[in-house]
């Protein structure tokens, strides 16, 4: 075994899995592959239906609960981690998940919206593409050697769509003359990707398999970004209008006497015990499938609509945020101290001073980020404002990632002092109509600091 990982063993004593020690290294937990944080394995878990009936997440609760510590994350691409596992309880609780019926997706990440097929305003409903291009994957000879994080995105719309998600490869419904079409692009969201091609479905399958085999050829850590532009060079300039994503908390109307209730988790995670309860309580309001959904989600389907308060306080009681205006959404946490070894600082209490001592920050047009370290796993892209755990307290990073480096230093102490004059910077400086995004932007890193060291 290299540096990589280390190897785990059954029962029986056979290698079993491979431990990653550090997802720098480009690989994703899973059952077979856990991976080493501050409390102990953990494993993540993508579904392989488009929701989960409340036997099989109380199930998934009760095995977290029993071989791991208990605590469960509902990440922001709305994967489920389980945490506090070791060396002896990940087979159990992979003998556990089995034997509840529950079967995990294996191999490529295909990543259709939380609503695909239940939600009549989609476009196309991306589940039968999805599944024959898993089948194509699968079958594909000579096998594929991908990226372990390489991800497909295939959004047939709806009010739940993935436009804002980054993806390697990405299929977005679209109606052209009456005819419903995919755009094919590669590397980003459905602003941001290089847009290759505009297909039909029956051609769909073919084209994505090409751009699949091209990754394959560039070796196993190829990802969206590395393909070369000018290979995929196309001669419309259309530029997708920037617009703000729909939270999934909240309560989704799809048509007469159906809707779908969601909630956040705060922070991404959850008890087992209060995720138990949840669910039965969601139950007997009549929920009858849950889906795992981005921005650290959950949602509820086949809840009357009456039911909305009794959800609403259901929610609340136990700790999770059903209302999508919760100034809670708009901040990118990691596990922090504790609950990741490399994490210096507790990363829920910085949020939480956030929220309570900056809401300028929080309308919406941006997340602050908050990472335990530099390596930014909450969020890895660029944030307007990142506080990065320091020796002494934290860093603050302005229009950067957790990996830059720092333009002030405040001290654990200070942190509602400094969050409070960045609040009142940000009341004081932004025009009439604009966001705090812009307003920042506009300042530029001088000026925060500057307001950040004053006092």
């Amino acid at each position: 075994m290299d540096s990589a990982g280390t190897a785990g063993r059954s029962a029986e004593g056979d290698a079993a899995f491979v431990v990653l020690a550090d997802r720098r290294r480009g690989g994703c937990p899973t059952l077979s592959q856990p991976m080493q944080t501050g409390d102990g394995l953990l494993v993540r878990l993508r579904p392989g239906t488009p929701g989960l009936s409340p036997e099989h997440l109380i199930a998934l609760a009760q095995a977290a609960r029993r071989h791991g510590n208990g605590i469960l994350d509902i990440t922001a691409r709305g994967n489920l981690q389980i945490r506090g596992l070791s060396l002896e309880t990940v087979g159990p609780l992979a003998n556990d998940i089995a034997d509840a019926g529950i079967v995990p997706a294996q191999g490529l990440a295909i990543e259709t919206p939380p609503l695909a097929g239940y939600d009549p305003s989609e476009l196309c409903d991306p589940l039968p593409l999805a599944g024959a291009l898993r089948s194509a994957v699968e079958t594909a000879f000579p096998p594929l050697v991908l990226a372990p994080k390489l991800s497909v995105i295939i959004d047939g719309g709806g009010q739940l769509d993935l436009a804002a998600v980054v993806s390697d490869i990405r299929l977005t419904a679209e109606m052209n003359d009456g005819k419903l079409l995919w755009r094919l692009a590669v590397a980003g969201n459905a602003q941001s990707a290089i847009r290759i091609s505009l297909l039909p479905t029956q051609a769909v399958i073919a084209a994505v398999m090409d751009v699949l085999r091209r990754l394959s050829a560039l070796g196993p850590r190829a990802r969206g970004r590395d393909l070369v532009a000018t290979e995929f060079a196309s001669d419309e300039k259309v530029v997708a209008e920037p617009r703000s994503p729909r939270h999934p908390a909240g309560l989704h109307a799809l048509g007469p006497g159906r809707v779908a209730f969601g909630v956040a988790l705060a922070f991404g995670q959850i008890e087992a015990e209060a995720l138990i309860a949840f669910v039965q309580e969601t139950k007997s309001l009549g929920a009858q499938e849950l889906r795992l959904a981005p921005d650290h989600a959950l949602l509820a389907l086949g809840i009357p609509e009456d039911a909305a308060d009794a959800f609403a306080r259901c929610a609340t009681r136990l700790g999770l945020r059903p209302d999508p205006k919760d100034k809670g959404h708009h901040v990118a946490v990691c596990a922090g101290k504790g609950a990741c070894a490399s994490a210096m600082v507790d990363t829920k209490h910085a949020a939480r001073l956030i929220i309570s001592d900056a809401p300028a920050l929080l309308d919406g047009s941006f997340a602050v980020h908050v990472s335990g370290c530099a390596k930014g796993c909450a969020h890895p892209a660029s944030a307007p404002v990142t506080l990065v755990g320091a020796p002494t307290g934290y860093g603050l990073v302005v229009n950067g990632p957790a990996s830059t480096l720092p333009g002030v230093y405040i001290e654990e102490k200070k942190l509602d002092e400094a969050l409070s004059r960045l609040d009142a910077l940000v009341r004081s400086e932004k025009h009439a109509g604009e966001s705090a995004r812009a307003c920042l932007t506009r300042l530029g890193a001088s000026r925060i600091i500057a307001a950040v060291q004053q006092g």
